[in-house]
């Protein structure tokens, strides 16, 4: 192996962005801002409601709304530097803001990835053992679990962090993508980032694989189980499961597609970047609340109250 080289005076950073064609980046920033507007008014709607809606406190409700907490925060990484840089000649970021990027990305990314988990195990739980399910879900673990979510968050992008910083960079200087990520930015090393590859590689990518595993799993022990339930209890059950269900899917799938194989120049990485941090945030209250009546009718009641509020 190559030493590291000593010099690193690049400070400041080029992305290419996601067109070249200003008309089309015009386009592009109109929607995506409207995109984002309807991400963070359609979590912060469901934040809002189940924190003063009196109807929807079981477990399942209070993992969702810090879900939908973590899909802000999630897309505020990206997409604000994003659509700003449809309107700049030249897509710049400072290297410092590179890093923050990097570990924000990456911090929201793994707790919404373990809140997905934690919300599994809460429906293998209130289907496969309901009697004991409020004794199980106790408030004090909740809290336990969604607090174990955002330290595996910060656990994984402080050890992403600490195999970038002494990485050496004296050129080139611009990243062929629209938001800072690790294999772009390892792309313009002065040296061989072959460990530090593997590293990403196991940190992210067997996290992503590990937790689809144990959501297949506890998903299909569900299914299993509910063959022993009424027809309306497995309707109830399923439509409920079903919502979780895509939410994983969209979520897991670009994930995987992305860190679970070698480094690459495919174009299409951009494209499938976009729809795990643009697309889906914003899809994900959709997918919730259409599927359920009770948050429906909440979200009504509670905007009704508020309104009747204001006009006295």
């Amino acid at each position: 192996m190559e030493p590291r080289a000593t010099v690193n005076n690049v400070t400041e950073l080029i992305f290419t962005g996601l067109f070249q064609d200003p008309e089309v980046q015009r386009v592009c920033f109109v929607f995506f801002l409207c995109v984002y507007l309807a991400t963070v008014l359609g979590n912060g709607v469901i934040v809002l409601t189940f924190s003063f809606s009196k109807s929807l406190c079981s477990p399942m409700y209070f993992f969702l709304s810090y879900l939908s907490m973590v899909e802000i925060c999630y897309s505020s990484s990206v997409i604000p530097k994003f659509i700003s840089d449809f309107l700049a000649k030249i897509k710049t970021i400072s290297m410092k803001g590179c890093l923050a990027q990097i570990f924000f990305l990456h911090f929201f990314a793994v707790a919404e990835n373990l809140l997905l988990v934690v919300m599994a195990y809460d429906r293998y739980v209130a289907i496969c053992r309901p009697l004991h399910y409020m004794n199980i879900m106790s408030r004090p673990l909740c809290h336990l679990l969604v607090a174990g979510s955002w330290l595996g968050g910060f656990v994984h992008s402080i050890i992403q962090i600490f195999i970038t910083l002494p990485l050496p960079f004296c050129g080139p200087n611009v990243i062929d993508h629209y938001f800072c990520d690790l294999h772009p930015l390892f792309k313009l090393a002065c040296t061989d980032t072959f460990v530090e590859g593997v590293i990403v590689l196991v940190n992210s990518g067997l996290i992503s694989i590990l937790s689809l595993l144990i959501l297949v799993s506890s998903y299909v022990v569900i299914l299993v189980h509910l063959r022993k339930h009424s027809a309306e209890g497995r309707r109830k059950a399923l439509s409920t499961c079903a919502s979780h269900i895509t939410v994983v899917v969209l979520f897991f799938v670009p994930a995987t597609f992305i860190y679970m194989r070698p480094d690459s120049n495919f174009t299409g990485d951009k494209l499938v970047a976009v729809f795990y941090t643009v697309i889906t945030p914003m899809l994900n209250p959709i997918i919730y609340t259409l599927r359920n009546a009770e948050v429906i009718n909440a979200i009504r009641k509670l905007w009704c109250k508020k309104g009747r509020g204001v006009g006295k």
